[in-house]
């Protein structure tokens, strides 16, 4: 039986191997002459719904301005990025998601698109600026109401008031409706008293907190009446227009970090700082002159996650540019590989190009797959969070799946930034270790991404209370037959459950060519029955173990929780995967170049089967593969890497990034310009006869 996927009707090589067994495979599709993909329509897909608007984006910092300097001391750089955010509002690019009142755009979509572009230019560039529009200033857009608008937005669109986001504190990240830091109602003043009561309460990591900042929203405990009202936002000032910190304001230089020097984070602390009650951000909850607390939501809980999804945008940023970072980094790295050679194939032939062994095709081709399939995801995440804050779809059930959206992807966005970056700086050898290369920079850089505007694992644990929140949500009322219909469903193995974003039975769209992708049951009907399958169980089992929990005592329901705690992230995490699989499926389904469509489809496969092989441990445990299917998971990923081989550096080319986007010596044509004279060098050598002969040949005579 053939391999549809990966047998095709023509060879994958050129020529055949030669003698000595060097690897001669065809380093272009056009090579090999064989179905190619049209870079253009493929640039288009992966730029998504905004792509107009990351060209703009990436035509304005192929001007040198915006480059980051490597090894530039941290003061200068620091100076260099306030420098680049004030050209970036000479350029309009600090208006796109505000109202258009206060000279904004209002295209919410556009706005995430254009900024995570700024991570090819320099990512400290890329966070501060989502500090101070995103972050800074979104707090008092969403948060706030029209006279804090009129206010200070003109002000934080034009970088006249640079501001602090004063969420995180030093003992609190992640929880933070466990922050310490109060603000008390005055009503004989009609003033809040800002305070941190104790050190741990500082707050902490803050971007334009140690030097730039004027004012920062910061996060507080709202008591009012003697009652503690939650987690509300507040603007503060902080320092005069001199740089001096204000009457009972403090704080320090988070000094020199593990990477993002170009910003100047550092910590607040506040001394009983009195501000008019004019400064409470109050669209969800207010306090009146006489201290009433009032709010349209009655709940404590919904009005604080509804605060918190009003600022989900850091998290949808965070995943374009991780992707979009991690796809520089391949770029990079495959296109050295492409011209790096090392090692004759022991006869006496050229030496061989790195792309050629089959263990570097297996370092760097899944995770071009994992980031094609990130860029369709986060295409679907961004059309989400543009229907939402736009309005065309602000209702509390799509904020949920927004919520959950970003929640899920940015964990694995994030976490395959320092992956990939740093395999292919280990791809790329001591090259890729040279500062001037870009690939430490962007691993040190992008580290902190994986932790702020959520901790990975809290984020994909959100998920994975959603997940078993839909879960029970069918068992609601379920009568007796229901449940012994549910219980025969479990005992086949064909658990059924909603997964809030997509639902489980729905026909997956596919190309004619991928439903014979792969012999042996692994075509893509069966990786998404495996993928969503994996996520069914998992949560299924999970709920079955938390059951006794509803009639423990607080303490045992906890502890039950806890015990379950790793394999419900774990579960979420699959879910995750499972959305790009689909998202990956559902963008190959628009294409309508057949060979566009061909090679996409064989990448979309290498992604799912790269998925399967991960948690093959898992498919054989639970019974989901036999061993002979789960043995050969791992020849097809092989054999779709070869096939996938010649298309490699027309699937990096497709990214679009310019030389000045790049800014990578290894990738410029350097590299096969010095093999290129070397293997001249050698070849005028042999034609003159006055080559040295090889010690070896002489021990042959």
């Amino acid at each position: 039986m053939t391999d549809a996927a990966v047998r095709p009707k023509k060879p994958a090589t050129s020529k055949r191997t030669p003698a000595g067994g060097a690897p001669t495979a065809a380093h272009s599709a056009d090579e090999a002459h064989e179905a190619r993909i049209h870079l253009d329509t493929v640039t288009d897909l992966l730029l998504g719904t905004w792509g107009e608007t990351r060209r703009e984006a990436r035509e304005m910092i192929k001007d040198p301005a915006f480059w980051r300097i490597e090894g530039q001391p941290m003061p200068e750089h620091r100076d260099r990025v306030l420098g680049q955010l004030r050209l970036l509002v000479e350029r309009g690019g600090s208006r796109r998601a505000f109202p258009k009142e206060y000279g904004g755009l209002e295209n919410n979509g556009a706005n995430l698109a254009g900024f995570m572009e700024l991570v090819l230019a320099d990512p400290s560039l890329q966070i501060k600026s989502g500090v101070q529009w995103g972050l800074f200033g979104s707090a008092i857009h969403q948060l706030g109401t029209k006279k804090h608008h009129d206010a200070w937005l003109r002000d934080v669109i034009d970088l006249e008031l640079p501001g602090a986001f004063a969420m995180t504190e030093t003992g609190h990240g992640s929880d933070v409706a466990a922050i310490g830091t109060t603000a008390t109602y005055d009503p004989a003043t009609e003033e809040f008293v800002i305070h941190t009561p104790f050190r741990g309460a500082w707050k902490d990591y803050l971007g334009n907190a140690a030097l730039h900042g004027k004012a920062a929203t910061v996060f507080a405990q709202l008591i009012t009446g003697g009652v503690n009202y939650g987690v509300h936002c507040f603007f503060v000032p902080i320092r005069d227009d001199e740089g001096n910190f204000l009457p009972g304001v403090g704080g320090e230089d988070d000094g020199v970090k593990g990477g993002l020097n170009g910003i100047d984070n550092g910590r607040l602390h506040f001394d009983q700082v009195r501000i008019p009650r004019f400064n409470l951000l109050n669209r969800y909850g207010d306090v009146a002159a006489d201290g009433t607390y009032s709010s349209e939501i009655p709940s404590p809980g919904r009005r604080f996650f509804t605060m918190l999804g009003a600022l989900v945008q850091g998290r949808v940023s965070l995943d374009g540019a991780a992707t979009t970072g991690t796809a520089l980094a391949l770029h990079i790295a495959v296109t050295y590989a492409n011209q790096r050679r090392q090692f004759d194939s022991g006869a006496g032939t050229d030496e061989v190009v790195l792309l050629d062994y089959g263990k570097h095709q297996r370092r760097l081709l899944p995770r071009l797959a994992q980031v094609y399939a990130q860029f369709f995801a986060g295409d679907e995440l961004l059309r989400t969070f543009d229907g939402v804050f736009s309005g065309a779809k602000d209702t509390p059930a799509e904020r949920e799946n927004l919520e959950t959206l970003a929640a899920a992807l940015k964990p694995l966005s994030t976490w395959n930034a320092l992956d990939t970056i740093q395999e292919c700086r280990e791809a790329c050898g001591g090259s890729g270790f040279l500062a001037e290369n870009r690939l430490v920079g962007l691993h040190q850089d992008l580290d902190v991404y994986v932790t702020f505007e959520g901790d990975n694992n809290v984020l994909l644990q959100l998920v994975g209370k959603r997940l078993l929140s839909d879960y029970a949500k069918q068992f609601k009322g379920a009568d007796a037959a229901k449940l012994a219909s549910f219980a025969a469903r479990k005992t086949a193995g064909k658990v059924f459950h909603g997964a809030g974003l997509r639902q489980f039975g729905q026909a997956v769209a596919d190309l004619g060519s991928t439903a014979r992708s792969v012999e042996l049951g692994l075509r893509a009907e069966q990786q998404h029955d495996l993928l969503a399958g994996r996520v069914q169980q998992m949560i299924a089992d999970i709920a079955a173990r938390l059951r006794p929990a509803s009639k423990a005592s607080p303490a045992e329901a906890a502890e039950i929780f806890n015990a379950n705690q790793a394999e419900l992230i774990e579960a979420a995490r699959a879910h995750a995967e499972l959305l790009q699989w689909e998202a990956f499926t559902d963008g190959i389904a628009r294409v309508d170049d057949e060979g566009t469509a061909q090679v996409l489809t064989w990448l979309r496969d290498l992604f799912g089967l790269s998925l399967i092989e991960k948690h093959l441990a898992w498919h054989l445990i639970n019974g989901r593969l036999s061993t002979q299917r789960a043995a050969s998971v791992s020849k097809y990923i092989d054999r779709l890497c070869r096939r996938l081989r010649p298309h490699a550096q027309d699937l990096v080319d497709a990214f679009a990034f310019a030389p000045e986007h790049v800014r990578a010596p290894i990738a410029s044509g350097a590299e096969r310009a010095r093999q290129d004279e070397a293997r001249a060098h050698y070849a005028d050598l042999a034609a003159s006869g006055s080559a040295p002969v090889s010690e070896k040949s002489l021990k042959k005579k």
